[in-house]
């Protein structure tokens, strides 16, 4: 009985050497690299991505998992992304795989669409049925620098208290470089641009209502819950004039998008004209919000440090009902004055900034937040199912008045 209760007491002390955290990242053989920030700071790490350095907008995620869906949101275009998840790569990439409708089963878009990553420790050992490589190998075929070794929740609170900061995550011979750098600002492109497809790209023909898609950086889940809903997809370049169209189609959805949305005054201009004329169902998300609201009249602005994460709770001015939320914006609309005819959807239960907008009286509604998001939660997919409701009620009873006309045309 004593032998026993002293094994207990060993069990419930552990020795030093079980209490020191070990590290998943193999250093040895790593090059050095330091993030830089325009504010003065550095956080000296090891590179285990690209052989190079980049410029971007320093931002943070507080996500827990999806780091590939992260990584190729166009949303994250420009910017250099920091995970305050620790751990980071544990379950590799998966391969590139299309589903039934030719989109990507397990990537938000066909490449890594960020400048850079930031992690605490990166797992040099990846296990997961669906990986064929690891994050740092990804990394390097495609030409993204990737840090480990940073204290990510200094880091973290640093970015909160200044907000997002221009930086440069620098590798090798850059990294011990003490030289003043230029920080370009990848806010003052016009990045949607940059992402947005350059041709018309269709998906399920089959589909029994037409939806135009305007591409701001559309991600591959947003098209899939469209189309594994029924709906004839058509994505669209992010300033196409839908109204010189919009006979073809039963709807229209404007998608997310990167950078600054000051840039999209053509995208802006053709959705005022869109919703004065024209009688149908609109439906946007995070970027869309944006546009959406810039043409009906409110103005943006930047938030300190954005809303990014799989936590965020979105608050249903209607209903009182509070939905955990995917988010990855750094930008909101000034709604404390809402447009005549327009009113609050949504509202973030944190910070009070806006997170939807709808019309009173047409079929008009946007969010901030991602219902569609891959990686969780999905609590809000609902509205993908009331957007298309509304297409097809509205199509139903457009289509009536037709059938009769051509009755009545083949009796006179």
């Amino acid at each position: 009985m004593n032998s026993i209760f002293k094994a207990v007491q060993v069990l419930k002390t552990p020795s030093a050497a079980l209490m020191r955290r070990g590290f998943a990242t193999h250093t040895s053989g790593l090059a050095p690299a330091a993030l830089k920030l325009k504010t003065g700071q550095s956080f000296k790490g090891q590179s285990f991505g690209a052989d190079q350095s980049s410029f971007g907008e320093a931002v943070f995620t507080t996500s827990l998992v999806g780091y590939p869906e992260s990584m190729t949101d166009p949303s994250y275009t420009g910017q250099i992304l920091v995970f305050t998840q620790p751990l980071i790569g544990n379950y590799g990439v998966p391969g590139q795989t299309l589903d039934e409708f030719g989109l990507s089963k397990y990537f938000e878009s066909d490449k890594i669409q960020v400048q850079g990553i930031v992690v605490n420790d990166y797992a040099t050992h990846y296990s997961h049925w669906t990986a064929v490589e690891s994050l740092g190998q990804w990394c390097q075929r495609q030409n993204i620098p990737a840090i480990t070794g940073v204290d990510t929740r200094a880091l973290t609170q640093l970015l909160r208290d200044q907000g997002s900061t221009l930086a440069q995550l620098a590798v090798g011979a850059d990294a011990a470089e003490s030289a003043k750098l230029s920080f370009p600002d990848p806010n003052a492109e016009n990045l949607v641009a940059k992402v947005s497809t350059k041709v018309p790209l269709h998906f399920n023909p089959e589909g029994d209502v037409k939806i135009a898609v305007i591409d701001c950086g559309v991600k591959q889940n947003i098209l899939r819950c469209l189309t594994k809903r029924g709906a004839n997809v058509t994505v669209l370049p992010w300033n196409y004039d839908i109204n010189k169209v919009k006979d073809q189609f039963d709807g229209l959805f404007i998608s997310n998008g990167p950078g600054s949305p000051s840039t999209c005054t053509e995208t802006v201009q053709h959705l005022r004209t869109a919703i004065d004329t024209w009688n149908k169902p609109i439906f946007g998300i995070c970027m869309g919000n944006l546009l959406l609201g810039m043409a009906a009249g409110l103005d943006v602005y930047k938030l300190p440090f954005g809303n990014r994460g799989h936590n965020q709770p979105a608050l249903n001015v209607d209903t009182g009902l509070c939905y955990i939320t995917s988010q990855n914006h750094g930008y909101a609309l000034q709604d404390e004055a809402m447009p005549t005819g327009w009113k609050k959807l949504f509202v973030n239960a944190n910070d009070g900034s806006n997170e939807g907008i709808q019309h009173e009286s047409k079929p008009i509604f946007s969010v901030q937040f991602h219902p569609e998001a891959k990686g969780g939660p999905q609590d809000t997919e609902y509205l993908f199912d009331q957007f298309l409701e509304q297409v097809r009620a509205i199509k139903s009873v457009s289509f009536q008045p037709a059938i009769e006309a051509q009755q009545a045309s083949a009796y006179a």
